[in-house]
């Protein structure tokens, strides 16, 4: 039994399972990496800085995840902050045409990795979000960014796997395995970390320009 299942058993009404629930979470953040949150902003940074693309990859949850991440850390960071720096981001889970015609033709396995063949470069980098760290697609395309001398950064949970010893950088949730949820609210809780922090520096870059 997850954390989850013994809440719901030990609180039966909702009020006592919200209470307990986020009692959960505030628990799981005093366990996370901070310097592992600093590392993964300044690749963000540099990325901005230096006019690369920041690619964003998941499934299911973690795919809602990397389109909302795109679209934060691209256009709201560059509409709220006035930038004429934006972040060039590219969630590889926007396009379903082309998604399901890589799976359709060479496998689901392959849906992220085919499109960065086309549109990765030299100093591109990649977030790919897994809780498991274990999805196929997602450590495919890992693996191969890695293989072009790229930087991996992963945003995982439970035990981490396979994504743990491949991607540079990990913003890993310890939970038991098969905890979805506390797992994808902190991710989604990271996204607009980074996000207000980047509009943050960069109003704070304008200021001292002027």
């Amino acid at each position: 039994m997850n954390n989850i299942d013994r809440m719901v058993r030990e609180n039966p009404d909702a009020m006592q399972f919200a209470k307990s629930y986020f009692d959960y979470l505030a628990t799981l953040f005093t366990k996370m990496d901070l310097a592992a949150i600093g590392a993964f902003v300044e690749e963000v940074e540099e990325s901005r800085r230096e006019g690369s693309t920041l690619f964003i990859a998941g499934n299911g949850g973690s795919a809602g995840t990397a389109s909302h991440m795109a679209n934060d850390f691209g256009l709201d960071v560059m509409k709220k902050s006035g930038t004429d720096r934006p972040l060039r981001v590219i969630a590889l889970t926007d396009n379903i045409p082309i998604m399901t015609a890589i799976s359709n033709d060479d496998g689901y396995d392959n849906i992220f990795f085919y499109q960065l063949k086309m549109l990765y470069r030299t100093g591109d980098k990649l977030i790919v979000i897994s809780a498991s760290g274990n999805s196929p697609n997602v450590v495919t395309a890992a693996g191969w960014v890695k293989e072009q001398g790229g930087k991996v950064m992963g945003l995982i949970g439970f035990d981490g796997g396979k994504l743990k010893d491949i991607c540079d950088i990990s913003i890993h949730v310890r939970t038991p395995k098969g905890e979805y949820g506390p797992v994808e609210d902190i991710h989604m809780i990271i996204d607009h970390l980074v996000s207000h922090y980047l509009m943050g520096r960069i109003h704070i870059e304008q200021s001292e320009r002027r």
